[in-house]
């Protein structure tokens, strides 16, 4: 569904002159209805990324395919669009309508659609991120977390078969978090809807199906959130954190305690403790 190759991007308005890179010859490939989760410090380039996927950006070298349709020429802008949707990081800067209805039907009158089949896809798109109660509601006075759920609804009505989540979690509370994680892991496994999710939380990307590590503008991990996990010390070199229950294990590995690397959730550290007694 995704393809970079050789994928650069810079910026040339640097005072000095030099090109200033902020993607440095990625190569990556998604398959359909995978989900992948993008983490990088602030600067790595993840961000760019993602904006390459939906077009916002065209690539200064290389190239970037998005089902199978090059997304470095502009006149494929609306094709990528309608294929691959976006979700940032504000909600409330995605909301075009005083009506929840109605900004979820601003994507699909935009392509076009037919009024009817718009009526059927904002119902449909609603009930899937379970916000069809509140579709008379006016945006501004729901959470965080629904205003974010509105938002991927948004995106649903269109009919993609990607959606790019730029840090979607990053201004909630950890109930709103809970409520965006699960309609994303729903969307993906239920309906097959190939996500790439970009996030700084940790217990969001060990549920992921792969994790790709950016640093300075390239990939430099692509592994199942285990492997990419028992690499602790990697990761804290380039200032990423890891799950509080992969940290305490590796502290207890070094204190001699025989415990397994890349262990990611409660459920595993007990079964492991367990075992031990």
């Amino acid at each position: 569904m995704i393809k970079a190759v050789d994928l650069t991007h810079y910026y040339d308005d640097n005072p000095s002159g030099e090109k200033e890179y902020s993607l440095e010859g990625v190569n990556l490939t998604i398959r359909e209805g995978e989900f992948v989760v993008v983490l990088g410090h602030n600067g790595s380039g993840k961000s760019t990324f993602a904006k390459h996927m939906n077009a916002l950006l065209l690539p200064t070298g290389g190239k970037i395919y998005i089902d199978t349709i090059d997304a470095s020429l502009p006149e494929n802008t609306w094709e990528v669009r309608k294929r691959a949707g976006m979700v940032f990081q504000n909600p409330d800067n995605q909301m075009v309508a005083t009506v929840v209805e109605e900004d979820v039907a601003f994507g699909p009158e935009n392509l076009g659609v037919d009024p009817d089949d718009i009526r059927r896809r904002v119902d449909k798109s609603l009930k899937e991120v379970n916000m069809y109660e509140f579709r008379k509601h006016a945006p501004h006075l729901l959470s965080g977390g629904q205003k974010q759920r509105v938002a991927i609804a948004g995106i649903i009505a269109m009919r993609p078969k990607i959606i790019i989540l730029d840090e979607p979690t990053a201004m909630l509370d950890p109930s709103g978090r809970q409520e965006v994680m699960k309609t994303i892991r729903q969307l993906n496994e239920e309906y097959g809807i190939t996500i790439v999710h970009i996030t700084h939380f940790m217990e969001e990307a060990v549920q992921g199906d792969r994790i790709v590590v950016m640093e300075e503008g390239k990939v430099i991990i692509d592994d199942t959130p285990k492997n990419v996990f028992k690499q602790v010390d990697l990761l804290h070199s380039i200032g990423l954190d890891v799950p509080q229950v992969t940290e305490l294990a590796h502290e207890l590995r070094l204190e001699g305690i025989k415990l397994p690397e890349g262990i990611l959730n409660i459920e595993e550290m007990v079964e492991e403790l367990c075992r031990l007694k």
